[in-house]
């Protein structure tokens, strides 16, 4: 009996030893899944929206923070060239620009994202009277101090004006100001079953400026390139992103001139109309419908589904002017078309 006692008291602790040598180095994983942006279907968090919008001429490049952006918005503005809306909430960076002016598009385009914070360098008085009057909280360069609208003193003005993004967020937060966090503004993220036809390239217009996207099959996105050159971040990065919305509206004129008087065209993003969604190296002929001013832009394909967009930053095109597309064709040789 007494060794039958010895026996059964080893065999408990070499069980127990073994149990804890089982345990050793085991790491508990974590029941909470990350945290995904709605705007951009990335992993980051729905965070405050910021909006700064951001000069696009040749003379603005390279610009700074673009690849942070969740959404970037290319607008027409005077002369056929475009103008940037960029729209942060899962991360923003310290600085971005180089920060312009706004334009009567932008409130249309914006009210859909909530109460953002607007962040630009000023506008035409005939307009600061509607953006006061917008649903979002008026940031502009004209009622900030210069520690937060800096200048680049290795580049020329207009185009030197740089947010110090995170001092502004910071402001906001001591002041109280209400600006609404991310949330969906139509569009959704996954894989898609839509027909597409894969292509290589793509060319965007407007009356003055020119958009191309080559697709990254390592990267999975596409590669940006302004007016025919690389569209790079100050830090060097190639711009580009994973889904590329070419969204076909109405431009016509509006009321409103800069400076040197010329009419401000208006971009009309409330209503219908066709575009293409390019994702995964193909084009997707899409409809868009947005039904107001508060509710978010929908994209199906010609059967009537929605298209899903493959997450990860978001570029949306507003053009009058169809897009020219370069073919992958069997053969392996490419042909434009439209």
């Amino acid at each position: 009996m007494r060794y039958r006692r010895l026996a059964l008291a080893a065999l408990a602790i070499a069980l127990l030893t073994g149990c804890a040598n089982l345990t050793q180095g085991f790491t508990p994983v974590s029941s909470v899944p990350e945290e995904v942006n709605v705007l951009s279907g990335r992993t980051g968090s729905n965070g405050p929206v910021l909006v700064v919008k951001i000069d696009d001429t040749k003379y603005a490049h390279p610009q700074i923070g673009l690849e942070a952006a969740d959404v970037v918005y290319i607008e027409q503005v005077e002369g056929g060239v475009t103008r940037l809306a960029a729209i942060f909430s899962s991360q923003i960076p310290s600085r971005i620009g180089p920060v312009r002016s706004a334009r009567i598009s932008d409130l249309d385009i914006l009210r859909q994202f909530g109460r953002v914070a607007f962040a630009y360098s000023g506008a035409q008085s005939k307009l600061l009277p509607l953006i006061n009057s917008a649903n979002l909280v008026n940031l502009g360069a004209q009622s900030q101090p210069p520690s937060i609208y800096t200048k680049d003193e290795s580049r020329n003005q207009p185009y030197a004006m740089v947010l110090r993004a995170d001092l502004l967020m910071q402001k906001i937060l001591e002041k109280g100001y209400q600006v609404d966090k991310a949330k969906s503004v139509g569009w959704g993220f996954g894989k898609s079953s839509a027909q597409s036809v894969p292509i290589s390239r793509v060319l965007i217009r407007w009356p003055s400026a020119s958009y191309g996207a080559t697709w990254s099959m390592s990267e999975k996105r596409w590669h940006l390139l302004h007016n025919n050159l690389a569209n790079l971040s100050d830090t060097g990065e190639q711009l580009g992103p994973t889904t590329l919305v070419i969204q076909i509206v109405a431009i016509s004129d509006s009321s409103f001139k800069d400076k040197f008087g010329a009419i401000t065209p208006f971009s009309q993003t409330i209503g219908e109309g066709t575009g293409y969604i390019l994702r995964d190296g193909a084009s997707i002929t899409a409809t868009w419908s947005r039904e107001s001013a508060d509710v978010g832009t929908t994209w199906r394909g010609l059967d009537g589904i929605e298209i899903p967009f493959a997450p990860g930053q978001v570029w949306v095109a507003l053009t009058d002017i169809e897009p020219d597309f370069t073919l992958i064709t069997p053969s392996a040789k490419s042909s434009p078309t439209k």
